[in-house]
């Protein structure tokens, strides 16, 4: 296994294949094993690397999440995209990797080329999100699918991960309510958004939810493509395989 350093700790990734680096960064209580299956179809093509961020997966772990979580985890990005001597990269994100890869694209522009976010809030916290985490994240730690989700994603620890996600998504929305620092219409990286028009989270907020968000992003991005796909759930990149695949090829070649 491979390590990257990071403020004295060590952060896990894995690559494989040649090509442009194409990067994909795996959404909240998750890690780079929700992208066992699907990464390995772009081998061919890029030079695929998978990332655990700090406290997440085969990474070491923190005793509570910084409350910038986003940014926090961009910086880890940045920081090891520089040390790979990485750059025209192209990033895969989904979920809170969807916030995170848009912090990489602002934050160090020199460094992207294309950017896929897929299925997630926007640029800004949603309240009535936030609000309905604590139950969410409750049923999901008395299911049994979800369990083994966890324990796949993490290991025998897994409900320190989950706790100290769920208390950072409540900080966060309290007490700093967006998800970049930089305004959007600084963003240069090719940039596609994705997402299912059934999300079960997103729906569960509004209808139409990452249709009207993603369509605000793009105006104020001022180019961009959106890409909504009519079945599946959260994220749409996992249960919508085969198409995503086809759509992300498409627009990262």
């Amino acid at each position: 296994m491979s390590y990257f350093i990071f403020e004295n700790k060590k952060i896990y990734y894995s690559e494989c294949g040649t090509g442009r680096p194409l990067l994909f960064l795996h959404g909240n209580t998750a890690s780079s094993n929700m992208y066992a299956q699907i990464a390995d179809r772009y081998k061919q093509d890029f030079n695929v690397i998978l990332l655990d961020f700090l406290g997440h997966g085969k990474s070491d772990r923190l005793n509570e999440f910084p409350i910038d979580l986003w940014f926090y985890e961009a910086i880890q990005v940045i920081a090891f995209l520089k040390e790979k001597k990485y750059t025209d990269v192209n990033i895969i994100g989904s979920s809170g990797g969807a916030m995170v890869a848009l912090n990489v694209a602002l934050e160090a522009p020199e460094l992207v080329s294309k950017v896929i976010a897929d299925s997630f809030e926007g640029e800004k916290p949603n309240k009535i999100f936030t609000k309905n985490l604590l139950t969410d994240r409750a049923n999901a730690k008395a299911d049994n699918n979800a369990r083994m989700f966890y324990s796949y994603m993490h290991g025998s620890d897994w409900k320190q991960i989950v706790d100290n996600d769920t208390a950072v998504i409540i900080r966060h929305e309290k007490e700093i309510g967006r998800f970049f620092h930089k305004s959007l219409n600084l963003l240069k990286a090719d940039i596609l958004l994705t997402g299912s028009k059934k999300d079960e989270f997103m729906s569960a907020v509004a209808e139409n939810y990452l249709e009207n968000t993603y369509k605000d992003m793009i105006q104020k991005i001022g180019h961009g493509k959106i890409h909504l796909f009519n079945s599946g759930g959260h994220p749409a990149m996992i249960t919508n395989q085969d198409e995503f695949y086809k759509i992300s090829r498409d627009f990262l070649l």
